[in-house]
């Protein structure tokens, strides 16, 4: 999600801006209002800007869309766009020095593989959405290359969240920065027991998510749950080879988000991050439920993607809308769905809308105390 900003090194929210319009989404439910964030960084102040739309004209069910979603649909042309897309994250990544090829090199002649033999969990059953196509990989999430280039491909996508930067480090702090304050505020505001000892990140991918918990938390106990063994053999892999101990090693999990498996009410955080986007609706309404079930009673869920009222992404090119959609079967769907109904109905209490920056919101709630 997206919303300029000119801060640099040292930027935390100072305040959040609830506008008072409330729209109405398909399935007949009032969209929560929309929010915009003020960040400080030393004596200047940015607002990340939204859109004068609920969403941009590109998505959902859009005459627009409709004539994207045709043209990505014709396969000699869908297989254009998917080099084309996968050409724009390799391009931004290298002009701002992020080594793609070297560092996924280095994956695939690792011993990375053997990881598997940990990882992997046979019981799993794939829902067919998640044996779609995604991000121009055929085989979706479920493939060596894929988990090998998922680092640099995240690298490249908070370069093009924050441009400014000059540095990933610098956008990090910008966009996983935001992010982790919005979860820290949102549970000392509204839990019972401010301490967090029990974090679960589900479709962590590759664990970049994951880690940022665990150096932001590092007396919490966290864990990332991913679909793919693939993912998580290199979330495992880096970990162990990343020569920073920890308090308290995390944990992997090779589970479905929609039906973890995992004891109720036995963590104080879920975050789901980048992962709705990816996902039809009636997986996210599960994903939701799932994570009521986890949480203690005064638990956080944290969901951030990519932002409906994002002026940067209301404002894409029709080349670069087209390249993401092309990459992205459920964009629609996530673009549709209510999630601030979609919390309420699971039982979920004080939600927050947060612009984290020029492309992305993070969204908190509350597991209402006993």
């Amino acid at each position: 999600m997206a919303f300029t900003s000119q801060a640099h090194n040292y930027i935390y929210l100072s305040s959040l801006h609830l506008s008072n319009g409330i729209t109405t989404t398909r399935r007949g439910r009032r969209r929560a209002p929309t929010a915009s964030v003020r960040c400080k960084m030393a004596a200047t102040t940015t607002e990340y800007e939204e859109g004068q739309l609920e969403m941009p004209k590109w998505a959902g069910e859009t005459p627009l869309s409709r004539l994207v979603g045709a043209m990505v649909s014709f396969k000699p042309l869908y297989s254009l766009l998917k080099l084309g897309a996968r050409q724009v994250l390799i391009s931004t990544a290298e002009k701002k020095n992020i080594q793609w090829r070297e560092m996924t090199r280095k994956i695939l002649q690792s011993d990375v593989h053997k990881e598997m033999d940990t990882i992997l969990n046979p019981s799993i059953q794939y829902p067919d959405y998640y044996l779609s196509p995604f991000h121009a990989y055929d085989e979706g999430n479920l493939s060596w290359l894929a988990a090998a280039e998922a680092e640099p491909a995240t690298m490249s996508m908070v370069f093009r969240a924050v441009p400014s930067a000059s540095s990933v480090e610098e956008a990090n702090e910008i966009v996983r920065g935001n992010w982790l304050r919005a979860i820290e505020q949102q549970h000392q505001q509204y839990s019972d027991n401010s301490t967090i000892r029990d974090i679960l990140d589900v479709g962590c991918s590759v664990g970049v998510s994951t880690r940022f918990l665990a150096d932001k938390f590092p007396s919490a106990n966290v864990t990332g749950l991913d679909l793919s063994p693939y993912f998580l053999a290199v979330a495992q892999f880096k970990e162990k080879n990343s020569g920073h101990p920890r308090k308290n090693i995390v944990g992997w999990i090779h589970a479905n988000g929609e039906n973890t498996g995992l004891p109720s009410q036995s963590f104080d955080v879920v975050s789901i991050s980048l992962v709705f986007h990816e996902c039809p609706e009636r997986a996210i309404v599960a994903i939701v439920n799932e994570a009521f079930r986890l949480l203690r009673p005064g638990g956080t869920i944290a969901l951030m993607d990519q932002a409906p009222k994002s002026k940067t992404l209301q404002e894409l090119s029709p080349v670069l809308f087209t390249l993401l959609k092309s990459t992205e079967p459920f964009l629609d769907e996530f673009y549709l769905t209510d999630l601030n109904g979609s919390l309420k109905e699971a039982g979920f209490i004080n939600i927050q809308t947060v612009l984290t920056d020029s492309r992305h919101m993070t969204m908190t709630a509350t597991v209402p105390p006993r």
